[in-house]
């Protein structure tokens, strides 16, 4: 799974990236800041077993704090695109093929409408244009795809020669489009299998569309609700846009938030209504006015910076991933006696032997049967899992 964050530039999409992950990227005030995508790791929040059994876990990856687990993800910032990106304009086709590789995407906009189409500073822009030209893009970029040596292929297509939603999800593959997918679609847009040579320009754009929604499902994070028409803009937002989600945030205001518990400064678990004072000593004037800012401004009326709620809504709420413990009915310690030592990710639908496989392709072959630890109940490979679970796999060897 590789969650993207996309966007124009300058909108505070690496700003947000910085935030989610405190990686070194560059954050810059014009266009194209971001030329190259930045990889990095960020964290899903969720509840942790340790809870459960009143033990204090050891994690091998990720962190936990006071049994709030925090599960590493893949994350990448995709180079700032514009208008006419699927055209080859601004960074073009290298956006494109970059986000290709995301599973899900966080689309970071300008709240305040103080940053234009092109990624410059201005008053009164209305972000909804953005949101509209990135989902614009996207379903022109399939549609170019779709229509590569259309002419022809719609031609063998209507000679009989070849399984219409097959073929076409073969055409759409590199946007993992499953012949399921595809059946699935030219059904709910009713499109004539008969007559494909026939399909409109208009059949052929909605058909595109209909699988950019479902295989890359994107959330909109409204940053910069702390600025200029922000709030009004939110609610205006919602009204035109009422298929997406769309969650207020504060990419800023977070960053200064982990930057300043990483200093030792405050104590601040990401994605919480509030932080705690450790060291005032240690600010100047200008920091203790920063998180006085923050913590009335952003906080008190939003609840949260978003940025933990935008990571959380892309994996459980868009992907709606779980997650899974590995651990033993008589000890949840590994060899090395760490506790509740991981924390795996898994699509939804998983069983217990996709959970064997995801922990070893051996423990998947030798898979028995699994045990419930939190239930104390012995499943079969086909038992389906939900977040929380606590599993431990028996095996043949």
């Amino acid at each position: 799974m590789l969650v993207g964050v996309v966007g124009k530039p300058n909108v505070g999409k690496s700003t947000f990236f910085k935030a989610a992950t405190l990686a070194e990227v560059k954050i810059a005030d014009y266009p194209f800041a971001t030329i190259e995508p930045n990889h990095s790791v960020g964290f899903v929040k969720v509840a942790c077993a340790e809870r459960h059994f009143n033990v204090k876990c050891n994690p091998r990856y990720g962190y936990c704090i006071d049994g709030t687990r925090f599960v590493p993800i893949d994350m990448i910032d995709v180079a700032g695109l514009v208008p006419g990106a699927h055209e080859g304009r601004g960074m073009g086709n290298q956006f494109l093929n970059d986000l290709n590789q995301a599973d899900v995407l966080i689309h970071v906009i300008d709240a305040s409408g103080t940053t234009n189409e092109k990624g410059e500073r201005t008053q009164g822009y209305d972000p909804a244009e953005d949101v509209k030209f990135l989902e614009e893009e996207l379903d022109y970029w399939y549609l170019g795809i779709l229509k590569k040596g259309w002419a022809k292929f719609s031609r063998t297509l209507q000679h009989g020669e070849k399984e219409v939603a097959k073929e076409l999800a073969e055409q759409m593959s590199a946007f993992s489009v499953k012949e399921e997918l595809m059946n699935e679609a030219v059904a709910t847009l009713k499109l004539d299998t008969e007559n494909v040579s026939l399909w409109t320009d208009e059949q052929m754009l909605a058909l595109s569309s209909f699988l950019r929604k479902k295989t890359k499902p994107m959330i909109i994070a409204a940053n910069k609700m702390d600025k200029g028409d922000a709030e009004k803009n939110l609610a205006k937002l919602k009204e035109r846009f009422p298929h997406l989600k769309i969650i207020p945030c504060s990419a800023e205001s977070e960053l200064a938030l982990r930057e300043a518990h990483r200093a030792g400064m405050i104590s601040y678990i990401p994605g919480e209504k509030a932080f705690s004072v450790k060291d005032a000593a240690r600010m100047n004037d200008k920091q203790k006015a920063a998180l006085e800012f923050i913590h009335n401004s952003v906080l008190e009326k939003y609840g949260t910076t978003g940025v933990q709620d935008v990571l959380n809504e892309a994996v459980f709420g868009m992907l709606q991933y779980m997650y899974i413990f590995p651990g033993g009915l008589n000890k949840l310690q590994d060899r090395e006696g760490n506790v509740l030592p991981d924390c795996f990710l898994l699509p939804p639908k998983s069983t217990a032997l996709d959970f064997a496989y995801r922990i070893h392709t051996d423990i998947g072959k030798a898979f028995i049967r699994a045990i419930d630890v939190k239930t104390r109940m012995v499943v079969g490979k086909e038992h389906l899992l939900k977040s929380g679970d606590v599993v431990e796999i028996i095996t043949s060897r």
